[in-house]
């Protein structure tokens, strides 16, 4: 058993009491309470799910078991020469909470080359789609095809299932397919982009450096791909995605069917294609400023007023939860000022940043004028030459495949039961409604 997985156990065996004295002591004890706004909302802010991975603070941004991005960025070991920790360390620190030590990452970093070889047939299902096909669907499919690996089904099939040993093969296919997904993302930009060139794998790469170097794209987008990977990995369990995954697994799902339908989720216009829809909002942005003219806050604060005054929003700004910057785009903002900070994209991203707050506060109609993680992530990937829109959301899904792996992992270590929440119909809301309540 290698150290992360006996680290593992050891952590979950620890928190299994605590769940079951939860249950058994304080079942009854409420927490929240929903109203009808919630209930046709779609089910906004009602605290029903539970993860330690990670926490959306609205001030804060994301936590990392318990630590902000600047504090996970500083705490983990880093990769030789870059500014940025491995994402096998990430791993390690997702799972456990605990920082591993540069061995315990060395570790992680030769078991995810062990277990990250495809089978042929993989890449033979992706080619068999028309090539026109969104790489979403490609990256959808090929986890799905993947299911017949799966450690957990057999596990499950075999007639000797218990329940809580569920969690160790659930961990054999989480691990699995994080080493196995940068892999298929890969392969599909090669092959949908690049005319089916591939570039193999470096075994002497961490799998930030490794997926750079599949994709074709030098330093230091070696480094773009640890961050991005990281700052995306996971967003509490509440988000369409991550949601998902915990969903479909809680029906005893394995890891591959589980992360094939987040993945669809991830595909939404709300959701993960966001990220594309910015950088052309963007780049239209631009095209009005005119060609070549350098943004001032005089020129952006117009051509926002215009975009606003049309009746359009201002993509990229505003988020659900948060009431301040995003954090993950402030560590955008940060690699762009130390790397690209005369890119022209860039330079509009940054006066946009200065300027959009003041002008949407004045407008009054945004409940949170600061920018998101999207207003920042398009622009690194179009400066380093990865200009193809429609794969950012592939990558987000390599990044976010981490989040939900640690998490369904949990799900089963501890046990959670399948998720059925009760409805309710509009004539009942209704009566409720007009008795000021539901009569409990």
């Amino acid at each position: 058993m290698s150290k992360l997985k006996a680290t593992l156990k050891e952590k979950i065996e620890a928190h299994r009491p605590r769940t079951t004295r939860l249950l058994k002591e304080f079942g009854n004890v409420v927490i929240d309470q929903v109203t009808i706004e919630q209930a046709i909302g779609g089910a906004r802010d009602i605290r029903s799910l539970v993860t330690d991975i990670s926490y959306l603070d609205p001030q804060e941004g994301i936590r990392f078991r318990g630590k902000t991005i600047p504090e996970t960025f500083a705490a983990l070991p880093k990769a030789p020469g870059s500014e940025y920790p491995t994402v096998e360390a990430f791993w390690y620190f997702l799972l456990t909470g605990e920082i591993p030590t540069p061995e315990e990452v060395d570790e992680v970093i030769a078991e995810w080359k062990e277990r990250r070889n495809l089978p042929e047939y993989v890449y033979n299902v992706i080619r068999a789609l028309p090539k026109e096909s969104h790489p979403m669907v490609m990256l959808s499919t090929g986890i799905l095809a993947l299911q017949k690996e799966s450690k957990f089904a057999e596990f499950y099939n075999s007639g000797k299932f218990n329940k809580l040993a569920a969690w160790e093969y659930m961990y054999e296919d989480a691990s699995d397919l994080v080493a196995r997904i940068p892999m298929i993302a890969a392969f599909i930009y090669r092959y949908k982009y690049n005319g089916d060139k591939q570039i193999p794998a470096d075994p002497n790469l961490d799998m930030g450096a490794n997926f750079a170097h599949m994709l074709g794209v030098a330093k230091p987008y070696d480094d773009v791909a640890r961050m991005y990977f990281i700052i995306h990995s996971d967003h509490e369990s509440g988000n369409v995605s991550a949601h998902t995954g915990h969903l479909v697994a809680s029906a005893l799902s394995d890891a591959y069917y589980s992360y094939s339908a987040a993945l669809n989720g991830l595909a939404g216009p709300l959701h993960g294609l966001a990220n594309q829809e910015v950088l052309g909002w963007i780049m239209q942005f631009q095209q009005k400023l005119g060609e070549g003219v350098e943004p001032t806050r005089e020129n952006v604060t117009k051509a926002l007023w215009d975009t606003l005054n049309a009746g359009q929003v201002v993509p990229g700004y505003g988020h659900a939860v948060l009431r301040k910057t995003d954090p993950r785009y402030t560590a955008q903002r940060e690699f762009c000022l130390a790397h690209l900070p005369d890119d022209p994209l860039f330079k509009l991203v940054s006066m946009i940043y200065e300027v959009a707050p003041g002008v949407l506060m004045e407008h009054g109609k945004a409940k949170n004028p600061w920018p998101n993680v999207d207003a920042q992530s398009g622009v690194i990937q179009w400066h380093y030459g990865v200009r193809e829109w429609d794969f950012y959301t592939v990558l987000f899904g390599v990044g976010r495949a981490l989040g939900i792996m640690a998490n369904i992992t949990w799900d089963r270590g501890l046990n959670y039961p399948i998720e059925r929440p009760k409805s309710v119909t509009t004539d009942m809301l209704e009566e409720w409604a007009a008795q000021g309540g539901r009569k409990i």
